[in-house]
C-alpha cells in the first residue's frame, strides 16, 4: 500500500499529482478531489472566514491590551455588567451574554452548515465522512488523553477541563490556511473544512452533555415547543422572518431556562432548517447561512472574544505563573501534540488499515501542518474553559492563558510548515508551466 504521495517525494510530482489523482478511483483516496463546484465552494469560505479570522484576532488583541492597561478596571466593569430580565435566570453580565447569546448566532450557523454536510456535502455518502469522523474523534480523545494526564500526575483538582483541548476553531484555522494556502490542494482544504464543521458537532455535544446545569423540566418542555413551532414555520414560511425570529428567541430563552448551555440552541435551531425547500426558496439552509455567516464572523464571535480574551497577566512575572500551572500546561500540551498527533494518528491508521491511500498529489507533512491548524482552539476552547472553572476563577484565568498560547503556537508551527509546502506547490507548478510554454 503506498502511503506516500510519489516514489522520490519531490515538490514537481506533488504539485502534478492532482492530475494523476483525477485518474484514480477517488473513492480509494483519503482525501478525494472535490468536483469543480465543490471546489468553488471551498475558496468562497476561505475567503469569508478568513475576514472572520482576522476580526477575531483584532478583539483578541484588544482585549489583551485593555486587560492589562491602566483601564483594566473599566474592562471588568463592563465585562461583569449585568442586564436582563429575572424569568428564565436571563439576569447575565455583558460576559455572559456574549458567551451564551451572541455565541448562539455562531452556532445557528454551524449548525446550518453541518445540516447542508450531512445532506448534500462531504458527510453525506459514508466513504467520505468516515475520514473526518474519525479523524475529529482522534483530534478530540487524545487531547483530552494528554491534558488528563497532565493533570493527574499532579494531583491538581482541575479534571473538570479535559474537553478545553479539544475543540477546533475553524474561523482562525481558516483564516490561517486561506492567508498561506494559494497553492495547497484543495482537497486538503476540503478536509480541513470538513474536520472542523465535524468537530463544531462533537464540541456542542460535549457543552450539552459535561457543562450544562441541573435540567428544569417546565423549561424543556417549552424550548421542545418551539423549536418544534419553529421547524415547522421555517418549513412552510422559510422567509418570514418576522415569526421565525420571535422563536428562535424563545427557544435560545428557554433552553437557557432549562438548565442547557442556551448555545446548543443555535445549532438545534439550524439542524432543523431544511436544506432543500420550494420554488420560492430552493435553497433555505443556505439562504440563512449566507445571511447569518456576516453577523457569526463580524459580530458575534468578535464580541465574545472580546470579553472571554481579555486576561490580567500582570506582566511577565503573571504570565510565568499562569503557564506554570498544570492546567495551561495540559491546556497547551493538548492543543499543540494531542490535537495533532490525534488527527495525523488516525488519518494514518485509516491508511494503514484499509485500502485508502494519500493522494498522489498529497505528503505527509501536509496532512500534519493541516492537523496542527486544528490545534486553534481559541473559540470554543475559551467557552469551555469558563464553563468548566467559572468566569473570573484562577483556573479559569490560567486555562485562557494556556488556550491563547497552545492556539498561537499551534497556528506558528503550522505556518511555517505549510508555508514551505505552499513554496514547494508553487515552484513545481511554475516548472510545468515553463516546461509547457517550451514544448509549444
Amino acid at each position: 500500500m503506498a502511503v506516500n504521495g510519489g516514489r522520490d517525494g519531490s515538490p514537481r510530482e506533488a504539485a502534478t499529482g492532482s492530475s494523476v489523482a483525477a485518474s484514480q478511483p477517488s473513492t480509494n483516496l483519503l482525501f478525494p478531489i472535490p468536483p469543480p463546484p465543490e471546489d468553488t465552494r471551498v475558496a468562497a469560505l476561505l475567503r469569508r472566514e478568513t475576514v472572520g479570522g482576522v476580526l477575531v484576532l483584532a478583539a483578541t488583541v484588544l482585549a489583551l491590551a485593555w486587560a492589562n492597561s491602566p483601564w483594566q478596571d473599566a474592562y471588568a466593569t463592563v465585562r461583569d455588567f449585568t442586564f436582563g430580565p429575572h424569568v428564565a435566570h436571563l439576569h447575565l453580565s455583558v460576559g455572559e451574554w456574549a458567551a451564551g447569546g451572541l455565541l448562539a448566532i455562531f452556532f445557528f450557523v454551524a449548525g446550518l452548515e453541518l445540516k447542508q454536510e450531512f445532506v448534500t456535502g462531504e458527510l453525506s455518502r459514508f466513504r467520505k465522512a468516515i475520514l473526518p469522523v474519525a479523524a475529529a474523534l482522534g483530534g478530540m480523545i487524545v487531547p483530552a488523553l494528554v491534558y488528563v494526564a497532565i493533570i493527574a500526575s499532579t494531583g491538581v483538582d482541575a479534571l473538570r477541563g479535559w474537553a478545553i483541548p479539544s475543540a477546533t476553531d475553524i474561523a482562525f484555522a481558516v483564516a490561517v490556511l486561506g492567508l498561506i494556502s494559494t497553492h495547497l490542494p484543495p482537497s486538503l482544504r476540503t478536509f480541513l473544512l470538513t474536520l472542523a464543521v465535524v468537530d463544531d458537532l462533537i464540541a456542542i455535544t460535549i457543552i450539552a452533555v459535561f457543562y450544562s446545569g441541573t435540567l428544569t423540566p417546565a423549561y424543556f418542555g417549552g424550548a421542545l415547543l418551539a423549536l418544534l413551532a419553529f421547524a415547522f414555520v421555517v418549513r412552510r414560511w422559510p422567509r418570514r422572518w418576522w415569526l421565525l425570529l420571535p422563536l428562535a428567541v424563545v427557544t435560545w430563552a428557554m433552553v437557557h431556562g432549562a438548565g442547557v448551555h442556551a448555545t446548543v440552541a443555535g445549532l438545534l435551531l439550524g439542524a432543523v432548517v431544511p436544506v432543500r425547500g420550494g420554488d420560492r426558496d430552493p435553497y433555505p439552509a443556505q439562504r440563512l447561512e449566507d445571511r447569518w455567516r456576516p453577523v457569526a464572523a463580524g459580530l458575534a464571535v468578535p464580541v465574545f472574544a472580546l470579553f472571554a480574551a481579555g486576561v490580567s497577566v500582570s506582566g511577565l512575572r503573571g504570565l510565568t505563573e499562569a503557564l506554570t500551572d498544570p492546567v495551561a500546561i495540559g491546556i497547551v500540551a493538548g492543543l499543540v501534540l494531542g490535537k495533532s498527533f490525534g488527527i495525523f494518528g488516525t488519518t494514518f491508521a485509516v491508511a494503514r488499515w484499509t485500502r485508502a491511500r494519500l493522494d498522489p498529489g498529497l505528503r505527509w507533512i501536509d496532512v500534519y501542518g493541516a492537523a496542527l491548524l486544528a490545534g486553534i482552539g481559541f473559540t470554543v476552547s475559551l467557552l469551555i474553559s469558563e464553563l468548566a472553572f467559572g468566569p473570573g476563577s484562577p483556573h479559569a484565568e490560567h486555562a485562557k492563558v494556556g488556550v491563547l498560547c497552545g492556539s498561537l503556537t499551534a497556528a506558528v508551527v503550522a505556518a511555517v510548515i505549510l508555508r514551505i509546502r505552499n513554496r514547494a506547490y508553487r515552484l513545481a507548478e511554475h516548472e510545468e508551466e515553463t516546461e509547457q510554454e517550451e514544448e509549444t
